[in-house]
């Protein structure tokens, strides 16, 4: 697929995974994806599915329950909700819906049988967390939820996107690939069928994987890693966002002569002695080492971005904020994923 193929692609999109390595702000990126997705009137529905209640600390919100609920008003009229997905939570609605059995679940849980299944179990817990995203994203408004959201009618989807906050690129192929993950759990039955329409869905042309990266080697390496582990099972990656890029402080040619080690601490303390400033000559040599260790970090930044743009996958940008990430950030950064024509 080329490159102007994967831009039109993105339009189709309504499942949105976000990953990076840890440190990146993929959560970030999720929550400002969703505000932007959802802008001039959309439905989104942002899933978290690593029990860190992130997404509640971004929107400065109570801790997110099992249950979707309003978090954000987005430019235009759209609304953004969010959902924290528990395992053991995902399980008992499980049962619920599809055999009726929530109190037999109940008495499970209190036995201990549901933790020791979520958690000595991964790959059961993947198709539960996975499971509750896909079904938000074929859910129907009016339809039976037992039936997958699914019944035959044309009625509108419940949410126009869905933008799923999953883990680190290290383990991103793994999670989303839980068909392969259950198959050792359940070759035939109703888990093995549940994991099925899981897949189904990851593997349809409405998801797309998006990998956060920074200009730094390790994220940079990760991320190229999970984009190479994402082809070799053959899911939909879709864009590349560089995160917390920082502008340069001065011009190339200044950049250049100060990479080289060939600054000109002379003038430098020259200029220093006319803002009539304190011990000059040491503080020019101080300045002098600042300006080359800052160039010398943009030239490694320039050859990182050369590696992620190398692998054309659209690649878009967000500026590290020197404050931190508020509310009224996460509004900037949607604006900005809207222009690059993420959203």
């Amino acid at each position: 697929m080329s490159a102007r193929e994967r831009e039109g692609h993105q339009g189709r999109v309504r499942l949105h995974v976000v990953t990076g390595k840890g440190g990146t702000g993929k959560t970030t990126v999720a929550a400002s994806l969703a505000l932007a997705l959802a802008s001039g009137g959309g439905r989104v529905l942002l899933v978290e599915v690593e029990g860190r209640q992130g997404i509640a600390q971004l929107f400065d919100c109570p801790p997110l329950p099992y249950e979707e609920r309003k978090v954000a008003a987005a430019p235009g009229g759209g609304d953004v909700l969010a959902l924290a997905v528990d395992a053991e939570a995902a399980l008992m609605e499980y049962l619920e819906m599809f055999y009726g059995m929530r109190r037999a679940g109940n008495m499970l849980s209190r036995f201990g049988a549901v933790d020791f299944a979520t958690t000595i179990a991964p790959g059961l817990r993947d198709v539960l967390v996975t499971g509750k995203a896909t079904e938000a994203v074929r859910r129907r408004a009016g339809t039976d939820r037992r039936r997958g959201g699914r019944d035959g009618t044309r009625a509108p989807f419940v949410y126009d996107a869905v933008v799923l906050d999953a883990p680190p690129t290290g383990r991103i192929a793994q999670f989303l690939n839980v068909n392969s993950e259950v198959a050792g759990l359940a070759r035939v039955g109703p888990i093995r069928n549940h994991a099925d329409k899981v897949m189904e869905t990851i593997r349809s042309p409405e998801t797309a994987v998006h990998c956060v990266s920074l200009l730094e080697e390790m994220p940079a390496q990760e991320c190229l890693d999970g984009i190479s582990d994402l082809n070799g099972i053959g899911l939909n990656v879709g864009s590349l966002v560089v995160n917390m890029v920082r502008d340069p402080l001065f011009d190339a040619r200044t950049l250049e002569t100060a990479a080289a080690g060939e600054l000109d601490t002379e003038a430098l303390t020259r200029g220093l002695k006319a803002a009539m400033l304190e011990q000059p000559e040491e503080r020019s040599r101080q300045l002098a080492t600042e300006i080359t260790e800052h160039a010398r970090r943009v030239r490694v930044e320039a050859a990182i971005r050369r590696r992620l743009s190398a692998v054309e996958y659209p690649m878009r940008e967000l500026p590290l904020s020197s404050d931190g990430i508020t509310r009224d950030g996460l509004y900037d950064l949607a604006g900005l994923l809207r222009e690059q024509g993420m959203a």
